[in-house]
């Protein structure tokens, strides 16, 4: 448990950024899950989304183009507010560097969990709910605090990078080395990378199942569970900080 609550803490260790990596995978997929019940769209999808915005482009279609510019937009502006969360901690010295955008994430997730149901009907400049770019902006700010914590080695909202590494490795270690020749090195799998990528695909899979399950029969309050997790992985580093800021003698 004491492991559990200090995922979050500034220094990095490759266990703790796989731990954290597999709890927001599985956080991602979840939330991309009941957007798209929701929605008819996963939220997480830049791609998806950048060739839409290609494709009403070229058709002549103001609204598609408007909504992926809504989503690509709010998605960057979430990361953006990562980097800038993570780096203003960083120049402070502050052991809640990884909290901070989680708690921000957290604080997002509680209101939508349990109102979120209003947020369908607040339509926006860009032709499409709140909600997109709600969904699509804590997509972004996660995927960047998994990006930080990891030097950009772990992902979480999208899997294609993950499916691509599994992928690789999967070759690698079905390649047959027919000559033990010193001059031509032998092609070994990296077990590390391997596990970890298909850790983040499972996590993801079975957050999407959760998602989808909770959002079916329950609707929007199933996203509070994911918010609680959120805060009290953020809670314990925030804590700290704010009990060496008041015991900081004024000057």
């Amino acid at each position: 448990m004491r492991r559990l609550l200090h995922l979050t803490s500034r220094h990095r260790a490759p266990s703790t950024n796989r731990a954290l990596g597999l709890l927001l995978a599985f956080n991602a997929g979840a939330v991309n899950a009941g957007g798209f019940l929701i929605l008819q769209r996963y939220t997480s999808h830049m791609t998806g989304f950048a060739s839409q915005l290609a494709d009403g482009a070229v058709m002549g279609q103001g609204t598609l183009v408007l909504n992926a510019a809504g989503a690509i937009l709010a998605f960057l502006t979430g990361a953006a507010v990562c980097a800038m969360l993570v780096n203003w901690a960083r120049q402070h010295r502050l052991r809640s560097v990884y909290a901070l955008p989680l708690m921000l994430e957290a604080a997002l997730l509680f209101p939508f969990g349990l109102m979120g149901a209003i947020t369908l009907t607040w339509h926006t400049p860009f032709a499409v709910p709140l909600t997109v770019l709600l969904l699509s902006f804590i997509m972004g700010l996660q995927n960047a605090v998994g990006s930080k914590t990891s030097g950009g080695s772990v992902r979480t909202t999208h899997m294609t990078g993950n499916i691509t590494d599994l992928g690789m490795e999967l070759g690698k270690m079905l390649y047959w080395n027919r000559q033990r020749d010193h001059a031509r090195p032998s092609v070994r799998h990296d077990r590390e990378r391997a596990v970890r990528a298909g850790g983040l695909l499972l996590a993801f899979v079975l957050g999407g199942v959760a998602g989808a399950l909770g959002f079916k029969h329950v609707g929007f309050v199933c996203v509070v569970p994911l918010a609680a997790v959120l805060f009290l992985l953020a809670l314990p580093p925030m804590t700290r900080d704010w009990e060496k800021l008041t015991r900081r003698e004024p000057t």
